[in-house]
């Protein structure tokens, strides 16, 4: 907890290369083995992506127990994925990962591609909110936290559910709150299941959370590894311990288990719905949705070539006096947040009497050039809303 951490910090111990290794080697080896694999992350996991752990020697607690400000760190909506974070979407994608049990709040989990039934994130998101009436949650490409007028339990972010019109709240976990129930269970559920657990950069001094690796460690027949640079209090029960970075690890890892680390890759999935309402009177509208229909706020503006109106605010609706016919193209010069410096993206639409269809688009940060895929949805395959201004 922020209160009980020391003014100095607990000493970080890095092995060689060559122990980190062959550790590697064994916990690769038990990986191939497992049937029910699980990985459990902390604020060590994004330390290489310029985010400060809590109580490292220049941690956020330990600072503050020292009475020095806090470190400064890079903007979370601009920091890119770690080694670490790409090797588990592989992971995931691969089927090997079953559960990725998270304490940060960081977003970079779910930006990187893990995806959202993937994840139990234990203390929240700092990008995403949710209805307090009907439970609609919502991502968004900004810091969707409350500003905490009426004390730091009060979680609300001052929009509303287009939904219900309910009153959104932040999902950060402040201390003495319960953790989310969905989360909490869904880490049990396969705590209990898991022949295999990687801690990946936390000192498991946080309850409740860091009961989840006990779990598998002191079941007969279960393994738990650890890998940070402190030691932890449950370092007695472990299989397999290994004190280096996060990216050293997993990039040995991956190499003994012959899988590529994947580069990250910026996704985005959009909407386009073209309604007719009278013959030569139709509305268009262009939504961003993540991969489970939850909507995802990632645009500033969208235009309309041959549209004197741009549309600036959610839900991004433009109309159109003038026919629509099957074949005829429509054009949108789509303008991002821009947190990794994406460019507009000319998206030509070819209307086919479809009314929704979903684009996947994705942006290289390292070519700064964006790539798109069509795809044709059933009518109300995929549920989406439209999001407040």
């Amino acid at each position: 907890m922020a209160d009980t951490a020391p003014k100095v910090a607990a000493e970080e111990r890095r092995e060689s290369l060559a122990a980190v290794d062959r550790k590697a080697e064994a916990l690769a080896k038990q990986i191939k083995k497992s049937k029910h694999f699980i990985v459990f992350t902390g604020a060590g996991i994004s330390t290489s992506a310029g985010i400060p752990d809590f109580r490292g020697p220049d941690g956020n607690w330990t600072l503050r127990a020292q009475g020095k400000p806090r470190t400064k760190h890079a903007n979370t909506l601009q920091a890119i994925p770690t080694i670490s974070h790409m090797a588990l979407v592989e992971l995931q994608n691969r089927g090997i990962l079953k559960i990725l049990v998270s304490q940060n709040c960081d977003g970079l989990h779910r930006r990187s591609g893990i995806l959202p039934e993937r994840i139990a994130e234990l203390h929240g998101n700092s990008n995403r909110e949710a209805c307090n009436d009907c439970n609609k949650e919502y991502i968004r490409d900004f810091r969707a936290v409350s500003t905490y007028e009426n004390g730091i339990h009060d979680h609300r972010t001052g929009r509303k559910c287009a939904r219900c019109g309910g009153t959104l709240i932040d999902s950060i976990i402040n201390f003495g709150e319960d953790l989310p129930k969905r989360d909490l269970d869904l880490a049990y559920q396969h705590a209990e299941l898991a022949d295999l657990c990687l801690v990946l950069g936390s000192s498991l001094t946080v309850t409740p959370a860091c009961k989840i690796p006990t779990i598998p460690g002191e079941r007969k027949g279960a393994k738990l590894a650890i890998c940070n640079l402190q030691r932890t209090p449950v370092d007695d029960i472990t299989d397999y311990r290994i004190f280096t970075e996060t990216d050293i690890l997993m990039a040995k890892l991956m190499e003994k288990l012959d899988l590529p680390v994947p580069p990250f890759i910026l996704r985005r999935r959009l909407i386009v719905k073209v309604e007719t309402q009278e013959e030569d009177r139709h509305k268009v509208e262009v939504t961003g949705v993540d991969s489970d229909g939850t909507p995802v706020t990632f645009l500033q503006s969208v235009r309309l070539e041959g549209s004197r109106r741009v549309a600036r605010a959610e839900p991004y609706i433009i109309h159109v006096r003038d026919t629509v016919q099957p074949g005829s193209e429509l054009r949108f010069d789509l303008e991002f947040m821009g947190h990794y410096n994406e460019p507009n993206l000319e998206l030509a639409h070819l209307y086919n009497d479809s009314e929704e269809v979903l684009y996947l688009l994705e942006y290289d940060p390292q070519t700064g050039k964006w790539s798109t895929e069509r795809q044709e949805i059933p009518q109300r395959a995929v549920e989406y809303i439209v999001l407040d201004p």
